[in-house]
């Protein structure tokens, strides 16, 4: 491992709270010897650093010569993990397992057969109680291969019990594995596409729900199989726009959590993902109680010692929080109140950027674009949309594509008419080339051109406001029907052009608009 990246050793030992550093010193200093001390030299010199310097390292840390600091590197990323492990050991089911496992095998290595045995009997217990059928298959593995060696005197139907056994464990993992691939492979399509676009999409998304898969799993009652299964209905429903469908599922996902309490410890990260997904059910349905509850839960259990000792359940929850509140402004139409949130946002978004994925930085600056929009500052949601345009990343073309729609309405509203009917056409060609023209955006596109094609002119629509106002009436009119096709309402959920144009023509504020109709349905 002599070519170990120094970005990946530099991000974590940024990682490392007080304790883990503290914790991996007295590790070292424990369990090496005197000359492998200067990888506390080492991570001490990381520690201090903002940016990784090799070259000011070198010279503040004379003792390190250059061509050892290579395998220095290797060995203290081995030993920061090796640290870690005994300190996390008691947070991980799995690693205590692993550690159990390791204990048998050295019990077997040293030919206590019986003792190794026993030790196995316990295991498949704990796996049994927390899902881990995969560990499960080793210890059938292990008990197989000491009956198959050794006389030990057990019962004498073991082999065909063990048997029976490792093909029932097969079967399991051969239904978590496919129906955990169909996830995944849903929720792949939905990070490059978002929501399906066309009939074109349907099709290749009900080819997928298809697999057989979906027919052999829902005779199981484990876990994971139901976990996948709930998981790739949900994905399904939400990329179709099948909210009802989303929702019901969202809610099975989260109940197969309450029902089986101690997977929230071994499976947190997964039950937090359930919970966003209830939540964008709730928002997406216009739900405004349950989204509030469930937000609720969301927000208490992030408070949970689960959550806060453990930074990737902490940056999960944070994230979905946010995005969750930030949800609740939108249908509420209180944006110039979310807009508070936005520097508190932005500086814990700082504080762990190093973990953050493009796919969620993309969501986040996309919803802070639609909060400034919304609240009427069109030049701050550009500032944030250019972030978006200018990120060359190939992923979510959906919001690829919407923020530049949003950039384009952005400077409509700003009055810039030169920008506009450059942009329109650009805006234009990159939907075309990304398959995300539909008729809400051919319509759009084409009132857009024409309210600028006479920009210089006194009729023109820009500066007749009787003449832009029976427009947009029109325009408002022929996308109204659009709003229940579900191919075609794709749009309205990036953008609510709807309340847009209803602000053009009642001359007042998006949020204004949608505040009325929240109230008016509260």
């Amino acid at each position: 491992m002599p070519n170990l990246s120094t970005e990946v050793l530099f991000i974590l030992v940024k990682s490392l709270e007080r304790a883990e550093k503290r914790n991996f010193k007295l590790y070292v200093k424990r369990n090496s010897a005197s000359a492998d001390l200067k990888i506390i030299q080492l991570f001490d010199a990381l520690d201090k650093m903002k940016e990784y310097d090799e070259e000011e390292l070198l010279r503040k840390n004379e003792s390190i010569q250059k061509q050892q600091l290579s395998n220095l590197k290797a060995h203290l990323y081995d030993q920061i993990l090796s640290s870690l492990r005994i300190v996390k050991q008691n947070e991980n089911i799995d690693l205590q397992i692993h550690e159990q496992l390791d204990h048998a095998k050295i019990l077997y290595n040293k030919g206590l057969y019986i003792q190794s045995l026993r030790l196995l009997e316990k295991i498949k217990t704990l796996t049994k109680q927390n899902n881990q059928v995969t560990y499960l298959l080793q210890v059938l593995f292990l008990e197989k291969k000491i009956e198959a060696l050794h006389i030990t005197r057990s019962m004498q139907d073991r082999a065909q019990q063990l048997s029976v056994e490792i093909d029932e464990v097969n079967h399991r993992l051969e239904l978590i594995a496919k129906s955990s691939n169909l996830s995944l492979q849903l929720y792949g399509w939905y990070i490059q596409h978002g929501h399906a676009r066309n009939e074109e999409d349907r099709i290749e998304l009900d080819k997928l729900m298809h697999d057989p898969i979906m027919d052999m799993v829902k005779s199981s009652n484990g876990f994971y199989e139901n976990l996948y299964r709930y998981q790739c209905y949900c994905w399904y429903g939400f990329i179709t726009q099948d909210f009802l469908s989303h929702y019901r599922y969202s809610q099975k996902w989260v109940d197969l959590f309450e029902a089986n309490e101690n997977m929230k410890q071994i499976e947190t990260a997964q039950y937090i993902k359930g919970l966003h997904n209830l939540i964008t059910s709730h928002f997406d349905l216009k739900n405004f109680q349950k989204l509030k509850e469930t937000i609720s839960i969301l927000e208490n259990y992030s408070e949970t010692p689960i959550v806060l000792n453990n930074k990737n359940n902490l940056i999960q929850s944070f994230i979905y929080l946010y995005i969750a509140k930030i949800n609740q402004h939108f249908l509420e139409g209180s944006f110039s109140e979310g807009l508070a949130m936005i520097p508190a946002m932005e500086a814990k978004l700082k504080e762990i950027e190093l973990y953050l994925d493009s796919h969620r930085i993309l969501v986040f600056y996309y919803k802070i674009a639609c909060l400034y929009f919304g609240a009427g500052k069109p030049a701050k949601a550009i500032d944030y949309l250019n972030r978006i345009i200018n990120w060359k990343l190939n992923l979510r073309d959906d919001i690829q594509c919407y923020a530049r729609l949003l950039h384009l309405i952005s400077h409509y509203e700003l009055g810039n008419t030169e920008v506009v009917n450059y942009l329109s056409k650009s805006v234009y060609r990159f939907m075309y080339k990304m398959k995300n023209l539909s008729t809400v955006e051919e319509v759009l596109f084409n009132f857009l051109r024409k309210s600028i094609q006479k920009g210089g002119e006194e009729n023109s629509l820009l500066s007749n406001k009787e003449i832009i106002k029976k427009s947009f009436i029109q325009l408002l009119q022929t996308l109204q029907p659009l709003t229940v096709n579900k191919l075609e309402s794709r749009a309205f959920m990036y953008l609510d052009i709807i309340s847009w144009l209803e602000s053009k023509i009642q001359d007042k504020q998006v949020q204004t608009i949608i505040k009325e109709k929240f109230l008016a349905n509260a």
